[in-house]
């Protein structure tokens, strides 16, 4: 299970991230696009890694792909900006408390008139970026001897126009228009709108400042601020994921939302109630599981490892996992074999285990629990 998307534009942003990643490995999707399947180093949650190129249109196209291909808990952007202030320095890190699509308006005799639209983070995302600034446990993720950056929280201008300078037209507008703006990028909008559309999925953007859009562009390209900005904002990044993947965790939406498991039906006069349910998560069965397919538990076991080999073709099953799910099975299976009471008790505890492994893929743990079921009959 893909519990966090990210996202850069750049391949030196990619690069930085992926220096964080264990067991990286290709997940091409159907349209040709290669994302990368990693655990976070040191926590071991499945991360997907995609590159979305430059502008906010590919991104937004990336970003939606992604959603689409991996229904994650939350979507982070990284990579590098411009600073738009001269208080921020060359290395900070900038989160985005609102991201702004500047290019919105409507040009008129007089002037170009602002229609712009903002998406804002949602506020736990930012309530525990804000917590890992407090703590500065994220700084555990900087390579080793950097200095400290400091961390910024504030809007992001993202628009289609590499701005190096502090006096041309376009630039003076941004400034006139979204004076408030930390920094200025080209993707992030495409990326929030793309959240937006997915039932406002927690996403957040964070930016390394690596230049000052004001003409010095050149000069600290040269001087290598690009791959330490991009160093920085993975590093707060990374350890952002780690907690929102904690959080989603501990703390799903269903139970988030007040929800219980339980749902009341109440049929009155001629009225019938069929199946009525609030938020559905993973697959639904209704009546008992495999009802329609043998439950002979030796059968059920051979079908559950063909289904195995296919969660861990398709990726959903990695390979630690696929591995020490084969051995339950096999243990499971060879207890069933010596068809006595005491081979029957073993193949449940190999059966208990396997559920744990395999709860992350609902159909395959469902699969699991109805083998369980099989052998209690039997029992």
């Amino acid at each position: 299970m893909v519990v966090i998307v990210i996202l850069t534009a750049l391949d030196l942003e990619y690069q930085a991230v992926r220096e964080h990643l264990t067991d990286p490995r290709v997940h091409r999707h159907t349209a040709g696009t290669r994302f990368e399947l990693g655990r976070l180093t040191g926590d071991g949650r499945r991360v997907a890694l995609g590159l979305v190129g430059k502008g906010n249109h590919p991104s937004a196209v990336i970003a939606e792909r992604a959603i689409a291909e991996f229904s994650p808990s939350a979507l982070l952007f990284v990579g590098i900006a411009g600073a738009l202030w001269p208080g921020i320095g060359l290395g900070d890190v900038v989160v985005a408390t609102h991201v702004y699509a500047y290019h919105g308006g409507t040009s008129e005799d007089d002037s170009l008139k602002a229609r712009p639209r903002v998406w804002e983070i949602d506020h736990e995302t930012d309530q525990i970026a804000r917590h890992l600034y407090r703590t500065e446990t994220w700084t555990r993720r900087l390579p080793a001897g950097a200095a400290v950056p400091a961390v910024r929280f504030g809007p992001i201008a993202a628009g289609e126009v590499v701005q190096d300078s502090a006096v041309s037209a376009h630039a003076q507008w941004v400034r006139q228009t979204y004076n408030d703006a930390l920094a200025i990028e080209m993707e992030s909008a495409g990326v929030a709108q793309a959240a937006h559309h997915n039932r406002s999925l927690p996403m957040a953007v964070i930016r390394g400042i690596s230049d000052r859009a004001d003409g010095t562009k050149t000069a600290t390209d040269g001087l290598n601020w690009q791959p330490k900005a991009a160093a920085s904002a993975a590093a707060f990044a990374m350890a952002l994921a780690q907690e929102l993947a904690a959080e989603h965790e501990n703390h799903p939406a269903r139970e988030a939302k007040g929800m219980t498991d339980s749902v009341k039906n109440i049929a009155r006069d001629n009225a019938r109630v069929g199946v009525q349910a609030g938020h559905i998560h993973g697959n639904v069965t209704i009546g008992h599981p495999l009802q329609t397919q043998t439950t002979d538990p030796a059968a059920q076991l051979a079908e559950l490892r063909e289904r195995l080999a296919r969660a861990r073709k398709a990726q959903e099953v990695d390979e630690d996992t696929f591995t020490a799910a084969e051995e339950e099975i096999a243990v499971a299976a060879e207890s069933l074999s010596e068809s006595t009471e005491q081979g029957r008790s073993k193949a449940m505890i190999a059966l208990k285990r396997l559920r744990g492994l395999l709860a992350d893929v609902a159909e395959l743990a469902a699969h699991v629990a109805a083998v369980i079921a099989a052998i209690r009959g039997v029992l």
